[in-house]
């Protein structure tokens, strides 16, 4: 076996928080390998919410104009009944929601996302980037860890961040039960504006809401292409984590016809089964810790996976920079900072879901007359997850 070769610090994955943990690091004066498995970097997927928090972290990593310039900015949100098409609520990200957390709701592709990041991770002394890397063992004593790579290679280090994804190798140091199958199967992709039949909200967020399902929509990529999401709870009884496009077309079968329509148009070669975790108070060991799925995989129902794999990148380098004599101080710095926020959302993100997929008639006529009751500028169940929570942190060069 080819000895092992010491880091400073490792990131393994190479995702959005992979690249972002990279780069947060190395701006704080880390010397950083990055390594991923994929012989290229690319993202799976096609849209991404981006709530201000996000847009924050990307100020704050120097790339925010990079985003910017291939996202769109929507005008407002709007959640729908997926049976009747009638509108429920309207979320305002005009002037008093900018005012109000410092930065704008922004939508883009995943792949525009993670170019800016890479583009940033190889233009930064201190990163060094590696692909066709399998880690296939993770293990630490007193002195380091290591991760030991497919081909036989390992890699030692003093910091070693977990950065890859729900079914990561470094939590297993921590915690090793198996992600939980939601029971919810998403289709989705993104077609060119110009294809879609019809009007196209070019300035709007939207969600149809029906029993059993759901289904996201809104443009990315400077409103070039059109991103879609259906997602529907297998049947009862049906709980392996699998799907098919005859139980998506039945879930969607009692939808209106702009639903229908929609949910037409996508792909139907592949799905994802939707998984999570169950929120941990710890997220560190002697010499590793994690960030981003590896440490909290949530539901979708908030939007905000990718958003607190940033908040994390940044917690995780400011924490660190203060006290880069003590790593132990550090991580304890890092989840103080990041375990309760992460957390909420894991929790809230599965009432949320059930919420928009109920079928109970109560329910509903009680959740819809609430929705229709509250006005598009209150962001009052909003600030817990987009104000500014801490200082600055990593701050642009």
């Amino acid at each position: 076996m080819t000895p092992s070769r010491h880091h400073e610090v490792l990131v393994v994955g190479g995702g959005i928080g992979g690249l972002a943990a990279a780069l947060a690091l190395a701006r704080a004066g880390r010397t950083v390998r990055l390594v991923e498995q994929a012989r290229e970097f690319s993202e799976i997927g096609a849209g991404l919410q981006l709530g201000p928090n996000a847009m924050r972290a990307f100020d704050r990593l120097g790339v925010y104009d990079d985003i910017a310039s291939a996202a769109v900015f929507p005008r407002r949100a709007v959640v729908l009944d997926a049976l009747d098409g009638s509108e429920l609520t309207v979320l305002d990200f005009g002037a008093r929601f900018v005012n109000r957390y410092g930065y704008p709701y922004v939508v883009a592709h995943r792949s525009d996302v993670l170019t800016a990041l890479l583009s940033a991770c190889e233009r930064q002394p201190g990163v060094v980037l590696e692909t066709d890397r399998t880690v296939v063992e993770v293990a630490e004593d007193g002195e380091r860890a290591e991760i030991r790579f497919a081909d036989g290679e390992s890699y030692t280090t003093d910091l070693l961040v977990g950065a890859d994804g729900i079914r990561s190798k470094v939590r297993s140091l921590i915690d090793d039960s198996p992600p939980s199958f939601s029971g919810h199967v998403a289709y989705r992709g993104a077609i060119a504006t110009a294809n879609v039949p019809g009007d196209v909200a070019a300035d709007d967020v939207l969600l149809w809401i029906g029993p059993g399902m759901h289904l996201m929509q809104y443009p990315v990529r400077r409103g070039e292409l059109y991103n879609q999401v259906a997602v529907y709870e297998r049947p009862a009884g049906h709980r392996d984590p699998i799907g098919s496009a005859a139980e998506l077309e039945s879930a969607f079968g009692r939808a209106c016809d702009a639903v229908r329509g929609s949910v037409a148009l996508i792909e139907k070669g592949r799905c994802w089964p939707v998984f999570d975790r169950d929120p941990v108070s710890v997220w560190s060991t002697d010499h590793c810790v994690l960030i981003g799925d590896a440490a909290h995989a949530m539901l979708q129902y908030l939007g905000q996976g990718a958003c607190q794999a940033l908040d994390d990148a940044l917690a995780l380098a400011a924490a660190d920079e203060q006290h880069r004599a003590d790593r132990h101080r550090a991580f304890k710095a890092y989840e103080e900072a990041r375990v309760g926020t992460a957390s909420r959302c894991q929790r809230t993100a599965r009432p949320w879901g059930q919420l928009w997929h109920t079928g109970d008639p109560l329910t509903v006529a009680v959740r819809n007359r609430l929705f229709r009751m509250r006005r598009p500028d209150d962001y009052s169940e909003l600030d817990w997850l987009y104000a500014d929570p801490a200082p600055a942190g990593v701050q642009p060069a």
